[in-house]
């Protein structure tokens, strides 16, 4: 079973909110019915009991905002279910990892992004969307952490990429015949961003040079390994045209969980 979890918050957004608003409008492009619910590997997600939408967290008490995430996404392992996480900015990886790293110590993240998200403290935030990996990696939550696709890389996070020996993989150097195999479990976390703007527009941190969305879905598609979880982070629906970055999102849901369930 996947649960599909609304994580709302953009309260560590540096720039621009508006992440916050973004999980019901992809559910809502999700469950369109402009499309069907079949993943391209074949799967029928309109069947009973292989996934079910958890509506998004009620993240009121900000100051234990990471708790309630990383226990929500707990309960849902425990009992079996794997988790696809909406955001929301990307500070919410952290504390998702750290609910997975109980369940699977020697998780891999595979991540998509234009930026590294390697800060050690952004603007005073070390919490920022702009550090998520920097938490990840220093407190050991995963086995290992491949960034594909980055294009913004800075000196510092240059330093920290080597110091956590992260596995970068920059714009300049991706092909989508890319393959990737992992003996032990894969956790996927797409920034939108990381995405050219033409094809995903609705984004805070536009970034020109991406990814298409074909590229993501073949890298996806052509992994060898078992992924257990992913999240899809960063659409701002206040810089969104006509929908286009909601119905990628949702596109790539629909491919992650195929991939998920194959």
């Amino acid at each position: 079973m996947i649960s599909i979890l609304g994580i709302p918050t953009d309260r560590h957004s540096s720039y621009l909110t508006g992440a916050a608003q973004a999980p019901p409008i992809i559910m809502r492009e999700f469950n369109s019915d402009a499309t069907n619910k079949f993943s391209e590997n074949g799967i029928d997600l309109g069947q009973d009991n292989i996934w079910m939408d958890l509506g998004c967290l009620d993240l009121k008490d900000q100051d234990n905002e990471f708790e309630i995430i990383r226990d929500a996404i707990q309960s849902e392992l425990k009992i079996g279910n794997y988790c696809i996480s909406i955001g929301g900015d990307h500070s919410i990886t952290f504390p998702i990892i750290d609910g997975y790293h109980k369940f699977f110590p020697k998780i891999n993240i595979l991540h998509f992004d234009a930026h590294p998200d390697l800060y050690e403290n952004f603007k005073n935030n070390p919490y920022s969307h702009a550090s998520p990996f920097a938490r990840i990696m220093e407190n050991k939550l995963t086995n290992s952490l491949t960034q594909l696709g980055i294009r913004t890389m800075n000196d510092h996070q240059e330093k920290q990429a080597k110091r956590y020996n992260v596995k970068v993989i920059k714009m300049d150097e991706f092909s989508s015949d890319l393959k990737f195999k992992f003996e032990e479990p894969v956790y996927i976390s797409i920034d939108l961003d990381g995405i050219d703007p033409a094809f995903a527009p609705g984004v805070s941190h536009p970034e020109p040079g991406g990814f298409s969305t074909r590229d993501i879905i073949k890298i996806i598609s052509n992994l060898d390994g078992e992924i257990v979880g992913a999240d899809i982070v960063e659409y701002n629906p206040r810089r969104d045209i006509n929908n286009i970055t909601a119905i990628t999102a949702a596109k790539l849901l629909k491919e992650l969980m195929g991939q998920i369930l194959r």
